[in-house]
């Protein structure tokens, strides 16, 4: 065995931190001297070395190392037999690949695509269109990335996420159906797909109601009963609808099955702490750390435990710390958007709400954030334009018909609007708080009484139970309004005390934050590492 046998035995091994340190060492060595490795040999060197630091997550060096081992060792193609270590060595085309990827790393997805776009059609693999496509799908390049998943699918015709991709790109379910029709076909046991991918197409298309019985009866099937990923997709789907108790049901259900996901967490976490239920969401948080620190799904949890214990500033570290690790993690962008909101920066808020549409455009949080922000900064024309484009887009339901009073709230037809809220759905809390805002106004307190009573009869909410005491002390119903406000509280107990030193923390954030609006999205390397000796501070060490 010669030395670089034993380079590639360790990197076989998974030991890259050893085949990190030999190569370093003969790299230099071979550039001393020329003549101590063959060309072939100082490529297999190369791309050892690329990927022992791909693997020490030294993304630009690996990057460089490649971009090296592709363009000055390659070796020879002659008719000379290949020796067993090269044909262990990746291809050109798969070290253009690993380039790509710690490209990706970088967040330098131009170049990624440059790379992967050089790599000739027919020797692109399934794993290479996968990655074009979702590049090209995040560049708002939807014609190529359909081109992409398309190519994917016939290549591998099970390629879930491909379809899903194809969704999400407004593909029509028949037609993506009709590229598994053959597979289905001819392999047991996949009756279930074409159901599969017609619930997903009513996801894509903002069709929850469609969605959620697609799915129910998917879940029934027997093969799929108590399938974690249903779940996931249930309790997703319920909180769209607004259904935030089924929601919480399915992601209970999930996580007894799976103690270990991560997926969808940060949802949960977020329904937990509007709840008031902090304690649990810090041990939520604790546990996802335990699992990986390094998903969004963590610091989002972590997030949403500091804004609603009004530790703002913090909340806004979290919420950059989620965006840098998952730069499409649609609740990180809302965690971050709201934090900056109610530290008065409404249009860098506004920044992070309008890419959150763009990631979720049938998502009613995202609109619901940046209304709010618009009506914040008095821009009630811009506000009005959204809540009727949502309305028009996701249609007359409970929640779009409660935003859209929202902005209108001084217009008589708000009551209207709510009053067909509260038909289509009579425990919808945003509705009833809304309708109660109005019958306070007009002092109307029995009916007030009346409204929130029957809304109480089938859930306990501590903002209801708050609303019914103002209520009840209007009417001079003191003892029962003392009752009201007992509830509220006990429902309110686990929420922790607001930091002390939350203004200074803020003050902090301002210093360390820039004035750019893209730096401001992305959370900027510069602001986390700036926070990063604060982390034991978060609880996060």
């Amino acid at each position: 065995m010669n030395v670089i046998d034993h380079v590639r035995d360790m990197a076989a091994t998974g030991l890259h931190s050893n085949v990190w340190l030999l190569s370093s060492l003969l790299l230099p060595m071979s550039n001393n001297n020329p003549e101590l490795f063959s060309p072939s040999q100082k490529y297999q060197l190369l791309v050892y070395h690329a990927d022992s630091l791909f693997h020490d997550k030294e993304y630009r060096n690996a990057q460089k190392k490649a971009l090296s081992k592709t363009s000055k060792v390659r070796p020879s193609t002659g008719n000379s037999a290949s020796t067993p270590q090269s044909q262990c060595l990746p291809s050109e085309t798969e070290v253009k690949y690993k380039t790509a990827e710690c490209y990706t790393m970088l967040k330098q997805d131009k170049d990624a695509i440059a790379i992967l776009d050089g790599i000739p059609s027919r020797q692109r693999t399934p794993k290479i269109n996968m990655m074009l496509a979702n590049l090209y799908k995040k560049a708002g390049q939807e014609c190529p990335s359909v081109t992409s998943y398309k190519e994917v699918l016939r290549q591998c015709p099970l390629a879930l996420d491909a379809i899903l991709g194809l969704l999400s790109l407004s593909v029509k379910g028949a037609e993506v159906a009709s590229m598994t029709m053959n597979v289905i076909q001819t392999v047991p046991n996949l009756d279930w797909l074409s159901v599969w991918i017609k619930a997903y197409a009513f996801v894509h298309t903002g069709d929850n109601s469609r969605a959620i019985n697609t799915i129910c009866s998917l879940e029934k099937k027997s093969l799929l009963q108590d399938n974690v990923d249903l779940l996931g997709s249930l309790a997703d789907l319920y909180f769209r609808a607004g259904d935030n108790k089924n929601s919480v049901l399915k992601f209970e259900q999930a996580q007894m099955l799976d103690p270990y996901l991560i997926k969808g967490m940060d949802v949960y976490g977020y329904l937990l702490a509007r709840k008031g239920q902090l304690e649990d969401v810090e041990n939520l948080g604790c546990r996802l750390f335990n699992i990986s620190d390094q998903h969004a799904e963590p610091w989002v949890v972590s997030g949403c435990h500091s804004f609603y214990s009004k530790r703002y500033s913090q909340a806004l570290y979290l919420g950059a710390k989620a965006i840098q690790l998952n730069s499409n993690s649609v609740q990180a962008l809302l965690l971050k958007g709201a934090a900056l909101r109610n530290m008065g920066r409404v249009q860098q808020a506004i920044i992070h709400f309008r890419k959150a549409i763009r990631l979720a455009p049938c998502h009613l949080d995202c609109y619901e954030g940046l209304i709010e922000c618009y009506l914040a900064s008095n821009s009630i024309r811009e506000a009005m334009v959204m809540a009727n484009n949502v309305y028009k887009t996701l249609g007359a339901n409970a929640q779009t018909l409660t935003l859209l009073a929202t902005v209108c709230l001084e217009d008589p037809k708000a009551k209207t609007l709510l009053d067909k809220a509260l038909t289509q759905r009579p425990d919808y809390i945003k509705a009833v708080v809304k309708k109660a805002e109005l019958l306070s106004r007009e002092q109307k307190y029995e009916d007030g009484i009346a409204l929130l009573r029957n809304a109480l009869a089938n859930q306990s909410d501590c903002v209801l139970h708050r609303i019914l005491g103002d209520f009840l002390v209007a009417v001079s119903e003191y003892q029962e309004a003392m009752d009201q406000y007992s509830i509220a509280v006990r429902m309110q107990k686990m929420e922790k005390e607001e930091s002390p030193t939350d203004a200074t923390q803020e003050e902090d954030v301002d210093d360390m934050e820039g004035s750019g609006e893209e730096r401001n999205l992305e959370g900027s390397d510069n602001e986390a590492a700036q926070w990063a000796d604060q982390e034991q501070w978060f609880g996060m060490q």
